[in-house]
């Protein structure tokens, strides 16, 4: 279990400095986590239990109108924490969004005595929760601008740019690109149309190929 604790603890450098008795009792109670590909984390209303650090895997943070429209807020990957769970688990409230494991995801899971006693004692701990609580509100912030002031081609366009990853060829949905904005799936094919007729991207079912990144890129600067 010590290796196990050193090969995980390698993936969050502030934590890995952290020494002593205090933190050895905490890390007695911490244990490791596998989650299948599409299970459901927290829903909406449920109490937060665990400080939960993402290993492996993606896990998808969204919320859900009454209408039926979903937008993700974020996404928790390798080397990263929950911005909702710290939350919840600072003010005892209940969890406002859903995660929802994207695919199959190893994770360090701290309960919630833990966190509470390691925030209480460790000032290192302390740093890198409030460290990745700040990033992640920074993030939020920059998606209620884009919501609220960026025009929906453009919006689309940084996402189609963001999953691809570099890569040509994106595995995506319509109704996946529409959730990732907050918006319905007409608007998504329309625009996808708009950027085909501009010879930006090839669409096919199911998936779609970039065809010109740059123009992608620019796409709102003009």
């Amino acid at each position: 279990m010590r290796n196990e604790q050193k090969n995980w603890l390698r993936r969050f450098p502030l934590l890995a400095e952290i020494k002593g008795s205090a933190w050895d009792a905490i890390m007695m109670d911490v244990r490791i986590v596998e989650i299948t590909e599409g299970e459901i984390l927290y829903h909406i209303g449920d109490s937060c239990e665990n400080y939960l650090l993402v290993l492996e895997g993606c896990v998808r943070v969204q919320m859900c109108s009454e209408t039926g429209h979903e937008i993700v807020l974020y996404r928790v990957e390798e080397g990263q924490s929950c911005i909702m769970t710290t939350s919840c688990l600072l003010s005892n409230e209940s969890y406002p969004a859903e995660a929802v494991a994207e695919t199959s995801v190893k994770a360090v899971v701290f309960g919630s005595d833990s966190f509470e006693n390691a925030l209480a004692t460790l000032v290192e701990f302390r740093k890198f929760v409030f460290t990745a609580y700040a990033k992640r509100v920074a993030d939020l912030i920059y998606l209620v601008n884009a919501v609220a002031f960026e025009r929906m081609d453009v919006r689309l366009a940084n996402v189609l740019l963001q999953r691809a990853g570099g890569r040509q060829e994106l595995k995506i949905t319509h109704q996946e690109i529409a959730n990732e904005l907050g918006t319905a799936r007409e608007v998504v094919s329309r625009l996808l149309k708009e950027f085909e007729r501009g010879g930006l991207i090839e669409t096919h079912r199911g998936r779609l190929i970039i065809k010109n990144q740059v123009k992608l890129k620019n796409i709102g600067q003009f």
